[in-house]
Formats: C-alpha cells, structure tokens, sequence
C-alpha cells in the first residue's frame, strides 16, 4: 500500500505482489519507478530455490544509517537491495533465509491495457500520477497538452507524480511519455475536455 512511487494499492493498480522496494542505489529519485527486474537466487545452495521472478519497482527501501550494511543496514548506499514482497521472495528462496544474494536485470515490463493518467490536484496545481507503463517502465520525461495550448514540459513532483501549473480545466489532454530507454509515445486528447479531479484515464501504450 502506498509507497514512495505514488502508486497507492499497487494491487489494485495491477501490480499485484510482483513488486519491490528499491535501495537509495537504485532508487533514482523515483525515476526508477515502474522498472522491472528479473532477479534469481544465487550461491546459496541452503536457502535458495530454483526458478527466477519478475518484479516492479513500486517503492523505496530507505537507508538505516545506525546499522552496519552487512547487519541490518541492508538498503545503506552503496549497496543494490531489492526488498521483496513477501510472496516474490518465496518464489526465489525459503522464508527463513532473510536475505539472500541475488543476480538481476531490467527487463521489458509487459502491460495490459493502456498507459493510466489519474488527474489529482487543483486548477492551478495539476498533479498526475503515471502508471502501467510498458516497455522500459520507467517514466523520465512527461509533456501535457491542452487542447488551447502548445506542448509543456511537467516536473516530477515525487514518485511518478508529475506536475503542472498551467490552468487546464475544460481541455481535452494529451501526454508524450518518455522512458529511460529514450522511447516516446503520445496519447493524444485522451483525457476529455469535461475530465474532473481524481479520475483516471488510459492512453497509449509502448509496443
């Protein structure tokens, strides 16, 4: 639930229990909100179980500056820590093992349906929350479109919440989403000119 992405009830955003907290090295400020990794269990033939997972980054794991890295502090820069759901880490090692090492790489995240725009804020505050993105998943750039204005560059806020200022009520919208692998993909006026705060629109999606 929650978390530093913006997500909120990952499930029901549809991330179900494929999901991770990232350490401060991986992290990114955010911007690694919505990578995927497929990470195995390795050299630890005691607690490690076959088979490899794959899992969205929905949160962050903070520092604990009062415990050494190898006792507790396990998301301490410089260290890369992926701190599972539990049900995730019991596809990949046994439950009494902890922590464990492991080997991972990004991998393309596979979506159903369109990219989710959920509008949030005031007329003079648009704050919006990015979600389902596939592809590379993680969202580094976003531009917003009204339907009487030019193309605008937004702010990541937190997370992948992303920020404008422009009054936009009773325009139709549209999104250029930008991941980190540079690929763009546009959903043109896919939010209608009567759209109200808290609803949640789809768009496009990266092939």
């Amino acid at each position: 639930m929650g978390g530093a992405c913006g997500y909120g009830n990952v499930y029901c955003q549809g991330y179900g229990t494929n999901n991770v907290a990232l350490s401060s090295a991986l992290f990114n400020d955010g911007l690694s909100c919505g990578a995927c990794f497929q990470i195995v269990c390795v050299n630890d033939r005691q607690w490690c179980l076959p088979g490899s997972i794959v899992v969205t980054a929905t949160n962050f794991c903070p520092p604990n500056p009062a415990l050494p890295s190898e006792k507790g502090g396990w998301c301490n820069p410089p260290l890369r820590h992926f701190d599972l759901s539990q049900p995730a880490f019991l596809r990949i090692a046994q439950y009494k093992a902890g922590i464990v090492p492991v080997a991972y790489r990004r991998v393309p995240c596979v979506r159903r349906g369109g990219i989710r725009f959920q509008m949030n804020g005031h007329p003079y505050f648009n704050l919006v929350l990015i979600t389902n993105v596939g592809g590379a998943g993680d969202v580094h750039m976003v531009a917003i479109k009204g339907s009487r204005t030019g193309w605008q560059q937004m702010k990541q806020n937190w997370g992948q919440n992303w920020q404008s200022d422009t009054y936009l009520i009773g325009q139709s919208l549209s999104f250029k989403v930008t991941t980190s692998d540079g690929r763009t993909v546009v959903s043109n006026d896919v939010v209608p000119a009567n759209w109200s705060f808290g609803q949640t629109f789809s768009g496009s999606q990266f092939p």
